[in-house]
C-alpha cells in the first residue's frame, strides 16, 4: 500500500514536471527569436503572481529542458535550440 502511494506521487510529480517543462518549451518557442532572462521568464509564465514554488518549478523546468538539448542557457538567457524550434514547426503542420 506504501509503495503504491509512493508511486502516485511520483507519477503526480513527473506529470507536474512535464507540464511546467511544456509550458516554459512552449513560451520560449513563441517569443522566439528574443531571449528572456530567466527573471523576465518566470515574470511573464506567472503573470506576476508566482510563488516560490512556481519559482523552483520553472527553474527546474529550464534546467530538463537544457539537459534535454531543447533549451540553451547562456549568460541568464534562455533560447530554443534548433531541434525544439525545428520539432515546433512540424508540430504546427498537423
Amino acid at each position: 500500500m506504501h509503495d503504491d502511494d509512493n508511486s502516485r506521487r511520483e507519477r503526480a510529480a513527473t506529470r507536474e514536471d512535464r507540464k511546467f517543462q511544456r509550458t516554459v518549451l512552449d513560451y520560449v518557442i513563441y517569443r522566439h527569436p528574443t531571449h528572456l532572462r530567466w527573471g523576465e521568464l518566470v515574470l511573464e509564465i506567472t503573470a506576476g503572481k508566482g510563488d516560490r514554488e512556481d519559482l523552483a518549478a520553472i527553474e527546474a523546468a529550464i534546467h530538463d529542458l537544457a539537459g534535454a538539448g531543447l533549451v540553451h542557457l547562456r549568460c541568464g538567457l534562455v533560447a530554443p535550440s534548433n531541434a525544439a524550434l525545428h520539432f515546433a514547426r512540424l508540430s504546427e503542420e498537423d
